[in-house]
């Protein structure tokens, strides 16, 4: 999420923190409504579901707030202060670990003090937070910067969806685990509530040995993304390696610590009896156990989504949690309640194991040679005053050859491979790596490819390359969205190119080489990456014709179509 914000306006910034804000709204309306019954579905018991609804229901009434400070501190890091931003989360731990002894035993307040301690921390860390939007150095925020627009929010919630889908991850398995703890535990020595409780500990520990190696990863994403981009690939296969080796260094110890020392990490959260610290034991080494393999596995899904490999990065992502969650319901069949904990290295192993095979063949494919790489300077070609028509054109439809032939007839530049190489030159990346940008993805990895550093740089330079182009005065510009990006100039011109499938396919064979079925398939794939490219851009429909001053069915030929244009334009 954080690459959208700055640099884009406070439109986004006032859309994400009020798209987090009624998020909230709609988690309180859900708990309040839904009550002890959503309780019950995730896990609680009879004996302990009064616990769960004193805690819960105080918790609930912060969670607006919660979710806006998670989003400021984003926005916080977007600018360039991660130290302002870590250091209001840190005052709200802190707040949090001092308060809840003190609301618990001090005041004898019991649950409920626990509950009031967490969310005075999370509502300090939130006032931190909105104090910094009055010191911003990039943005200044004001009422109408909250109005609601559709098309913001989306393309906000576009770059999250890879932290959304971990994070929904870890609350199905969650729920799935507590069901299955219940229904497990009844029929053992031990019951409900100590499995219950044994498991909150220990997923307590296994997310902050997780969000340690998570941090490694996301620390080093928009370094590898800009190397990838770049075609430095010698530094990133050392930050690859890199990444790797500290993960490895920190789980080790970890695990060590946590093998060898279960009873003193157990008891840090309270014990209750000898049967509780038994069981809390027993699981703790079986569940965190290889713990190495579900950190090395979690940063090499995020190198891989940060180089834009996103068709690989998706399923990585959440290899082991689906693999856990299916070893989850079938293993306690045979074992008993303890089987839900041996899930977790069985998941491990099979998850390791296919992350390593797809890591050794990416390996292979970063061997490829990159110093060398000369890359000729394009320069900007100045122009008369005059109309820019920018060309959106569906595969096949001969959209380049009419923008030379306008551009002819005008007497001005047409820009299409050249712009990609001036915003090779903005950025430092390579041109093939920002002419990819029209990948053929589908609309879920494609919010995934788009929430890479790398990719966000390309497209910002893509950007500005099209403005510095339009600033040079009349000219042709084909493809790259240039008519949104361009909108808001008076002598914009945009034309939109179409045709007959047939004609289209037809088109494709003689200037690839294709069957007839491999153009019908390229055209297919071309324009599905194309449309989902410039709605994750503008939030728009590609093609539609309320976008576009002239619409032009090409199959009446390259030439009459390029008149059509000249002729519109007087």
């Amino acid at each position: 999420m954080d690459q959208i914000f700055v640099g884009n306006g406070v439109g986004y910034l006032g859309n994400a923190i009020l798209g987090s804000f009624l998020g909230g709204v709609v988690i309180i309306a859900i708990g309040y409504t839904w009550g002890d019954g959503l309780l019950q579905l995730i896990g609680a018991t009879g004996q302990n579901l009064s616990l769960a609804h004193d805690y819960g229901f105080i918790i609930y009434a912060m969670m607006p707030l919660a979710l806006v400070q998670n989003t400021l501190a984003s926005i916080i890091r977007a600018e360039g202060s991660p130290q302002y931003a870590m250091g209001a989360m840190l005052v709200g731990a802190v707040l949090n670990i001092i308060g809840d002894p003190v609301a618990i035993f001090v005041l004898d307040m019991g649950i409920k003090g626990a509950a009031w301690a967490t969310i005075l921390g999370q509502f300090v860390s939130f006032l931190i937070c909105a104090a910094y939007l009055a010191r911003s150095k990039t943005f200044r925020i004001c009422g109408g910067s909250f109005k609601p627009r559709g098309k913001l929010l989306r393309q906000v919630m576009a770059l999250g969806t890879s932290s959304f889908l971990t994070q929904l991850s870890i609350v199905v398995i969650t729920v799935i685990n507590n069901i299955l703890l219940v229904q497990y535990g009844a029929r053992s020595e031990y019951g409900v509530d100590i499995p219950l409780a044994a498991f909150v500990v220990i997923m307590k520990l296994f997310q902050i040995v997780l969000n340690i190696a998570i941090g490694i990863a996301a620390g080093a994403q928009p370094i590898v993304g800009y190397n990838y981009g770049a075609k430095k690939y010698a530094r990133v296969r050392e930050l690859l390696k890199l990444m790797i080796k500290w993960t490895v260094l920190v789980c080790l110890i970890c695990t060590v610590l946590l093998e060898t020392f279960p009873l003193v990490f157990i008891q840090m959260f309270g014990a209750d009896g000898e049967l509780y610290t038994q069981f809390a034991v027993l699981c703790l080494r079986i569940y965190l156990s290889l713990i190495l393999f579900t950190c090395v596995q979690k940063v090499c899904a995020i190198f891989l989504q940060s180089i834009g490999h996103a068709k690989a990065a998706a399923p990585l992502s959440l290899l082991r949690d689906l693999l856990l969650i299916a070893f989850s319901l079938v293993i306690p069949i045979f074992t008993g309640v303890t089987g839900i904990f041996w899930a977790a290295p069985t998941a491990d192993v099979l998850a390791i194991l296919i992350t390593a095979a797809v890591m050794v063949k990416l390996w292979k494919d970063l061997k490829v040679p990159d110093e060398n790489v000369q890359e000729s300077r394009t320069a900007l070609k100045a122009s008369r005053p005059g109309p820019i028509i920018t060309i959106a054109r569906e595969h096949g439809s001969a959209g380049k050859r009419v923008g030379q032939l306008v551009a002819e007839k005008l007497g001005v530049s047409c820009y299409y491979k050249e712009l990609t190489a001036l915003a090779a030159q903005e950025s430092g990346l390579a041109k093939e790596f920002i002419s990819g940008l029209n990948a053929d993805e589908n609309a879920i990895m494609r919010d995934l490819y788009l929430s890479t550093s790398a990719v966000q740089q390309a497209i910002t330079a893509q950007e500005k390359a099209i403005r510095r182009i339009a600033d040079q005065g009349s000219c042709v510009i084909v493809g790259r969205a240039a008519d949104y990006v361009l909108r808001e100039r008076e002598n914009l011109v945009r034309v939109f190119l179409h045709a007959p499938k047939d004609y289209r396919i037809k088109k494709v064979m003689e200037m690839y080489g294709d069957t007839a079925q491999e153009g019908e398939k390229s055209i297919a794939r071309s324009d599905a990456a194309r449309s989902a490219y410039y709605k994750s851009i503008s939030g728009q429909d590609w093609g539609d014709p309320h976008h576009y001053e002239l619409s032009i069915d090409s199959s009446i030929g390259a030439e009459r179509a390029a008149e059509v244009i000249c002729k519109y334009l007087g």
